[in-house]
């Protein structure tokens, strides 16, 4: 399985400078990783906005490679893997912060030169807990000090997403809680207020939920059928929504003298549909897809991938991090033409704040007919 990325790479976490001989600031269409590619083992990518972590599992042994700005911070092995890693099932990576994840223990590293410092550290029973991070035994970690927060065992938590002031929870049944910051509708209850403990999403009460992620300040899930819901700021388009302040951009770069405001197929003025704000789960239509397998937010971008294997991807796109080849931005989900058009097929894509990360294998030959 190969990893591409792009979008913002100001510290070489997407292609490192003695690859290219520079850094980029921008990559707009999607770069194949090439330190990712060379491993024979199952790989899974973790970003922050400076850095990335990816985390290597393999019959013999599992660890950490990081890249970017935090590339340096300790010795690594002739594998690239961070010695204090070895043995660990999963990691997240922050500004500040190295969170290890490992059958026994939780670890936390402040990343710092010449070597990262261990400064917490949690035992912990893992025995039949396969949930990946921010969960742990007994709750969930966060990249700043207290880094371990309780959750009841009574919610059977599946997956936990971290925005920048809020949490979204899944539960093993389905059902999705949320709390914390509320100030740009990211809670999905309704109103702009916080939630101090985890409160059910009503407005999804009765969907079956099987995946669910937070950008910096709106939430996203997929239905067990594929149906994709998203809510909270939409500022970029990132919902997916009609977007006042993209259509202002429009205007602006047409600079026609007409100022008379458009008028939709309904005859309502464009601006009564705008939104900058949802503050419920809206049903979000992606073109010419049926069902979505995937979904990842950057701090204000989207990324999806289909049933079928494509990706498309939304929202705020100054870095290239849409991977369209631009840097627009759009609040229609548009489909990233690099993948079909290589014959790739898209398995998964984690979004950075401003990045964008992909796994994608070659699409399988239709077998040849006999004649």
């Amino acid at each position: 399985m190969n990893w591409f990325g792009f979008g913002f790479d100001g510290f070489g976490q997407i292609m490192p400078a003695d690859v290219i001989g520079q850094v980029l600031c921008k990559v707009n269409t999607p770069v194949l990783i090439s330190d990712v590619c060379r491993s024979n083992c199952r790989v899974r990518v973790r970003a922050s906005w400076s850095s990335r972590a990816d985390v290597h599992h393999a019959d013999c042994c599992s660890g950490v490679c990081v890249s970017g700005f935090a590339s340096g911070s300790s010795e690594e092995d002739g594998r690239g893997i961070l010695p204090q890693s070895q043995g660990c099932t999963d990691a997240l990576i922050s500004e500040r912060y190295l969170m290890l994840n490992f059958t026994d223990r939780v670890e936390c590293w402040e990343i710092q030169r010449p070597q990262n410092k261990l400064v917490w550290k949690r035992e912990q029973d893992n025995t039949g807990h396969a949930a990946a991070l921010p969960l742990v035994s007994g709750g969930y970690i966060m990249p700043k000090p207290p880094f371990f927060r309780p959750l009841c065992s009574k919610l059977c938590a599946l997956s936990l997403a971290l925005g920048s002031e809020h949490a979204v929870l899944l539960t093993l049944d389905g059902t999705v809680y949320s709390w914390g910051s509320g100030s740009h509708g990211q809670l999905g209850h309704g109103a702009l207020t916080s939630q101090e403990e985890p409160q059910v999403l009503e407005a999804l009460w009765g969907v079956p939920i099987r995946a669910v992620s937070a950008g910096n300040w709106h939430s996203a899930s997929v239905s067990a059928g594929g149906d994709l819901y998203m809510w909270g700021w939409n500022e970029s388009g990132q919902l997916g929504l009609p977007s006042r302040g993209l259509e202002e951009e429009k205007r602006r770069g047409k600079s026609s003298g007409n100022t008379e405001q458009p008028v939709n197929e309904d005859g309502k003025k464009e601006a009564d549909v705008f939104i900058s704000i949802q503050a419920f789960p809206a049903l979000v239509d992606v073109p010419n897809v049926s069902e979505i397998s995937r979904i990842s937010c950057g701090s204000r971008h989207t990324a999806a991938v289909s049933g079928t294997g494509d990706l498309y991807t939304w929202g705020w796109g100054h870095y290239g991090q849409l991977g369209h080849g631009t840097e627009n931005s759009t609040d229609e989900p548009t489909l990233v033409d690099y993948f079909p058009s290589h014959r790739m097929c898209v398995k998964d894509v984690i979004c950075g704040l401003w990045n964008t990360f992909v796994s994608a294998v070659p699409k399988e030959q239709p077998p040849s007919r006999l004649e």
